[in-house]
């Protein structure tokens, strides 16, 4: 847990994006990583730095949305494969 700390620790000090925006980042990574520790912890933190109820609804959307295309480009890659194994 340390390490994950100091990762934490490391990207605040760049000061490129703000906290707010790092953990709706943090919150979609969480929910497409399906972890209820770290959604439950980046959603309080994104509103402890102002995000509101429409903020995060929308970055759970772009989760989501991103996790839709990989889970389109997978399907397409075992349709193939699919194909591949009956033609051989």
């Amino acid at each position: 847990m340390r390490g994950h700390g100091e990762l934490n620790g490391a990207g605040a000090k760049t000061g490129k994006l703000c906290a707010k925006t790092r953990e709706l980042i943090a919150l979609g990574v969480a929910v497409i990583r399906q972890c209820d520790g770290c959604s439950t912890v980046h959603a309080d933190l994104a509103a402890k730095h102002g995000a509101s109820h429409e903020k995060i609804a929308e970055a759970l959307g772009v989760a989501i949305a991103v996790n839709a295309g990989a889970a389109l480009e997978y399907s397409a890659r075992m349709l193939d494969a699919y194909a591949v194994r009956q033609a051989g």
